[in-house]
């Protein structure tokens, strides 16, 4: 059956095929532009004075957990230590390392007296010593205000702690910033900038828009206050993961949380080498997911559901070869790949992390099915003892 329009014959399945793809589009832009612009959109505003900080510098604990991390310490502690802040101490919680971690903060308090440490005790037996040794390191703390990175991060300047800390108001009880990792050369190295990016952007500009879902432990703060009102860790004692985005997710709101996006903020990490441990790390992150509340497994699904729905229909689109149909799919397939690399990449430009191209409509397919593959056949193997410490 053929149905025309302006002297055009189109069948239904071709008119339905448009119709989904259409749909699908017009998600799709609203998607990149109401979220993923959001750390653009804030950067602009703050540059033209229309968003305001506090001037105070209230004292803040900065809590790192290290397991084996003495290499990792000796490289980037002293880049915590000397931020230039006038109130901050730096806990380092020993979570058992049995190399050369104790002897090097020794040296390393000689220096700093802002330094301090505390270890978990030998033969703990919880699941995620991580979460004892976060929770040890805030009992710890002297200040109200925690902000947390890893043993492996380095901050982009002396300015991080006074670029988280002036979000610090009244009510607020949650910040989240950016955590990256180092440009390196290969393709494993572009999938996971691609991967942070994107995640980077969605967590942010969706916290901006009001429904804050998750933040990384590599960056980010909050109140000690808040951490035992929440009862800390309890509810996510029987995993081994989710000792930062579960917490924020159960935690946070659109009037307690805040998110900072100036590059002095972002903290770097060294990305993994090989893929199969970078699936370990991206298995047990992605794998908690499905603990976030109903409204947030909810929100955070449509996105991939449209996706799917854009490229199943454009494929589906082209089949007939009607010429009319795969201009007009050719056309919509073309600007909704501009509107991609444009906010992707003026967000990268403005972090200062590697910027994509032709890759994306590699890494557009592959993520999404490789998050779906964990969600469904995951699960188990990332609370299992195979999957490392973080």
């Amino acid at each position: 059956m053929l149905i025309e329009f302006y002297g055009y014959g189109f069948t239904v399945y071709e008119l339905v095929a448009l119709g989904v793809l259409f749909v699908a589009f017009i998600y799709e832009l609203y998607f990149y532009i109401r979220y993923l612009n959001g750390v653009v959109r804030l950067n602009n505003l703050i540059k033209r004075n229309i968003v305001g900080f506090q001037t105070e510098k209230p004292p803040v604990s900065v809590i790192i957990c290290a397991k084996d991390e003495a290499e990792n310490l000796r490289q980037y502690l002293p880049f915590v230590l000397d931020q230039d802040y006038p109130n901050f101490e730096v806990i380092v919680v020993n979570d058992g390392s049995t190399d050369d971690t104790e002897i090097l903060l020794r040296e390393l308090k000689k220096a700093h007296p802002n330094l301090r440490s505390t270890f978990v005790p030998v033969g703990a037996t919880n699941l995620s010593t991580k979460k004892l040794a976060l929770t040890l390191g805030i009992k710890a703390a002297s200040n109200d205000w925690l902000l947390f990175t890893d043993a492996d991060c380095m901050p982009e300047d002396k300015h991080w702690i006074s670029q988280m800390s002036r979000n610090f108001q009244p009510g607020i009880e949650i910040v989240i910033g950016f955590g990256a990792y180092k440009q390196r050369k290969g393709v494993l190295n572009r999938l996971i900038a691609y991967d942070t990016l994107f995640n980077g952007l969605q967590y942010m500009g969706m916290a901006l828009s009001g429904s804050p879902y998750m933040g990384v432990g590599r960056n980010m703060a909050y109140r000690k206050e808040m951490f035992f009102r929440q009862n800390g860790f309890a509810k996510t004692l029987h995993l081994r993961s989710g000792d930062d985005d579960l917490l924020i997710n159960h935690s946070a709101n659109k009037f307690n949380t805040k998110v900072e996006v100036s590059k002095d903020s972002v903290t770097w990490s060294e990305p993994k080498k090989r893929f199969i441990d970078w699936y370990y790390q991206k298995e047990r992150h992605v794998s908690v997911s499905t603990y976030y509340t109903a409204k947030s497994r909810f929100k955070l699904s449509i996105e991939p559901v449209f996706r799917g729905l854009f490229y199943l229909s454009l494929i589906a689109s082209v089949i007939p070869l009607n010429l009319i149909v795969i201009v007009v799919a050719s056309v919509l397939f073309i600007v909704r790949l501009i509107v991609q690399l444009v906010v992707l990449n003026r967000s990268a430009k403005h972090f200062g992390v590697r910027r994509h191209y032709l890759t994306v409509l590699l890494f557009d397919v592959f993520l999404p099915l490789l998050n779906l593959h964990i969600i469904t056949f995951g699960r188990m193997g990332s609370q299992s003892k195979r999957i490392p410490w973080k």
